[in-house]
């Protein structure tokens, strides 16, 4: 993709003003009544009580259609999911000839008390993720992040596709309307997410699967698949509570990303107000308190913006070994690009060729530059 052409149309959005924010502020997240919508929602009080900034939250079904609009230039920021690390590495939906490795960058995350699981309906009396064999298990369509995660939980129960009935959806709240209706008998989603509520409050129930933080073998398959999931203990979520934790994992949910080319002052401006705010609107949503400074993970895998570099760095909570990792992480993206634009040169049979040959080059690239393909 040429980012002189996105560049141009990010011009094209409203100009800044005093606090290097728009009047007009555009984000995209996840469906309306999700947790990263309403916090999304909550952190646009802020902005118009304390700037007079309107935000406008444009919902998008699946991971492309969040991330196309930022890189058109048609929002300033997204308030993504892990797709943002998929669309890094260029794999999966952003692996075609109209995608390739993208210039993400983080402007601030949450990082709540929430774990990112694959619910199953209650009343199957399924307990572990291994008993979901032969059961039907969600796909959605152009969602990535979804589906690799799924994939990962299915893999700690020792399965995959292969030993499940797969049922395609073509969205995040179409999933969840097919749980609760029984067509399939699990959906993955933050244990906060509001679509939980509602299996929780049906007649199927919601039950959450561990995963055992003291088994080698299912965290093993796990991290080979998705290995931007880290374990903890969710004590917020459906059916879970300080009392009754759910032993699982999670990642930063939702990110808040632009590209390398979204302005530095907005960027620098809107970490300013996460950060200065965040006692605002912390209670708006139960996966709000993640925005807080200290919940912060400087060393992760897609770096984070020059723009809140630069304010972590006045607030003196950057350290070099920060630095250090956040600039391994841009060389890996410089890596992916030129690799990209060694490949987008070449000549190809069709769209799967093209995909099979980048995933090769890929592979090929980055371990000749000693990174982790992760995916070959």
């Amino acid at each position: 993709m040429r980012w002189c052409c996105a560049s141009l149309l990010w011009f094209a959005v409203v100009g800044v003003q005093a606090e290097g924010l728009p009047r007009t502020l555009a984000w995209t997240a996840y469906n309306l009544g999700t947790t990263g919508y309403n916090q999304a929602v909550a952190i646009g009080m802020v902005l118009r009580q304390h700037y007079n900034v309107s935000l406008r939250v444009v919902p998008g079904k699946n991971d492309v259609s969040r991330l196309l609009p930022l890189v058109r230039g048609r929002v300033h920021l997204s308030a993504n999911g892990i797709a943002t690390y998929f669309a890094q590495e260029g794999v999966f939906q952003f692996a075609g000839p109209t995608w390739g490795p993208l210039p993400v960058r983080l402007v601030f995350t949450s990082n709540g008390d929430a774990n990112q699981a694959l619910a199953v309906a209650a009343d199957t009396g399924i307990t572990t993720y291994a008993e979901l064999k032969g059961h039907r298990v969600p796909y959605v369509r152009g969602a990535p992040s979804l589906n690799v995660s799924t994939e990962a939980m299915l893999a700690c129960g020792g399965l995959g596709w292969e030993d499940v009935e797969r049922v395609d959806f073509p969205g995040y709240n179409a999933m969840w309307t097919g749980i609760v209706n029984g067509h399939v008998d699990a959906a993955y989603a933050t244990t906060v997410s509001g679509p939980t509520r509602k299996l929780e409050a049906s007649p199927r129930g919601i039950f959450w699967p561990s995963v055992p933080h003291d088994d080698p073998d299912c965290w093993q398959r796990m991290m080979r698949l998705a290995p931007y999931f880290s374990k903890h203990m969710a004590t917020r979520g459906a059916q879970i509570s300080v009392e009754a934790p759910h032993e699982g994992v999670t990642y930063p949910y939702p990110l808040l990303i632009g590209l390398d080319h979204t302005d530095s002052s907005l960027v620098y401006a809107m970490a300013r107000v996460i950060h200065l705010h965040y006692d605002e609107f912390k209670d708006a949503d139960p996966g709000a308190i993640g925005w807080a400074l200290d919940r912060q993970l400087k060393q992760w895998v897609v770096p984070w913006h020059k723009g809140t570099v630069k304010y972590f760095r006045e607030l003196g909570v950057w350290s070099e070994a920060d630095e250090a990792h956040n600039q391994r992480l841009l060389k890996r993206q410089s890596v992916l690009q030129a690799a990209w634009d060694e490949h987008t040169g070449d000549e190809h049979v069709d769209a799967d060729e093209f995909r099979s040959a980048w995933q090769m080059r890929r592979v090929a690239a980055l371990e000749a530059a000693e990174f982790d393909p992760v995916w070959r």
